[in-house]
C-alpha cells in the first residue's frame, strides 16, 4: 500500500462498464458490514467461544481438554486459512467423535449466537462525521439472524437510513447479484451516479455496484478475512483505502 491517501485502480478503463463521469456528486454512502465497519475475525472468535462451550458441556472430554483448549484449536485452524472445514478439522485434531448432525448443530449455534463484538472507535467517528454530509445506508450478505445481531450489538441500527439484508431476498440474490442494490437505491430514491459502495471483498463486493454504475471503494483492513484479488475486471474497485479515516478524502475525489 502506498503512502497516498488512496489509490485509483490503474486498469479502470476498459472494464466493460461505463466509467463514472468526472465530478460526480456523491450524496449517499452505502457500506458493507463485515470487515468494513469492524473486524470479521472478532465475530468468528466470538462464535468459536460458543462452540467451545457447547462441546465442553455436551461431550465426555478428557480432563486436559477444557473449554479454552477447544477454543484455541478452532481459532488455530481458522487462522491457518481453513475457512470452510474449521469445525471438522478441529474435531479431528481433538479426537472427538462427530457426524453430520453434530456439525449442523455447531453451524446453527455459530450463526445464531449473539456476538461479543464492538464497533471500533474509528468506525463510530467516521460514520458520525459522514452523516453530517451524506445519507448513509448498509447492504450486507450473510445468514439471518447473524447479520441482524451484528447490527444490533454494534449499535448501528439508528446510523443508517436504510439497511438491506440480501438474505431476505433469498441466497441467490447475495452479491454479486444486483437486486439488493437496486432495491436499496429505490428505497432511498437515489440515482446510481450519486452513490458509492464501500466494502472489503474484491472477489464479489464490487461487481454489482460497478455494473450498475455506482462508484466503489475498497477498504483493506490489516486483519481482513477475505484478501483475494479481483476475480474479473468488474470486481475491481474504483479506489482503495487502507483506513476508514481516509474515506472522507476519497469521497471528495470521486
Amino acid at each position: 500500500m502506498s503512502g497516498r491517501l488512496f489509490q485509483w485502480s490503474s486498469t479502470w478503463e476498459g472494464y466493460g462498464h461505463v466509467a463514472p463521469p468526472h465530478g460526480r456528486s456523491i450524496t449517499t454512502v452505502v457500506f458493507d458490514l463485515d470487515d468494513t465497519l469492524y473486524d470479521e475475525a472478532d465475530y468468528c472468535r466470538s462464535g468459536f467461544r460458543v462452540i467451545a462451550r457447547f462441546l465442553h458441556n455436551a461431550m465426555h472430554l478428557p480432563l486436559w481438554m477444557d473449554e479454552d483448549a477447544i477454543y484455541q484449536t478452532l481459532c488455530r485452524h481458522f487462522e491457518s486459512g481453513n475457512r470452510t472445514q474449521t469445525f471438522n478439522a478441529a474435531m479431528d485434531e481433538l479426537g472427538l467423535p462427530y457426524d453430520d448432525e453434530v456439525i449442523a448443530t455447531m453451524v446453527r449455534l455459530y450463526r445464531e449466537h449473539r456476538p461479543q463484538i464492538t464497533l471500533p472507535q474509528e468506525s463510530a467517528e467516521i460514520l458520525e462525521k459522514l452523516s453530517r454530509r451524506y445519507r448513509l445506508a448498509l447492504l450486507t450478505d450473510g445468514y439471518l439472524p447473524a447479520q441482524q445481531y451484528k447490527v444490533e450489538v454494534l449499535g448501528l441500527a439508528a446510523t443508517f437510513e436504510a439497511i438491506m439484508y440480501t438474505e431476505t431476498l433469498g441466497r441467490s440474490y447475495w452479491k454479486p447479484h444486483t437486486k439488493g442494490f437496486e432495491m436499496l437505491l429505490k428505497r432511498l430514491r437515489q440515482r446510481v451516479e450519486n452513490c458509492v459502495y464501500v466494502a472489503d471483498n474484491a472477489e464479489k463486493d464490487f461487481i454489482a455496484p460497478n455494473r450498475l454504475g455506482m462508484a466503489t471503494i475498497q477498504l483493506v483492513r490489516p486483519h481482513r478475512v477475505h484478501d483475494s484479488p479481483p476475480t474479473e475486471p468488474l470486481a475491481a474497485p474504483r479506489a482503495i483505502i487502507a483506513s476508514l479515516n481516509q474515506l472522507p478524502a476519497a469521497l471528495k475525489r470521486l
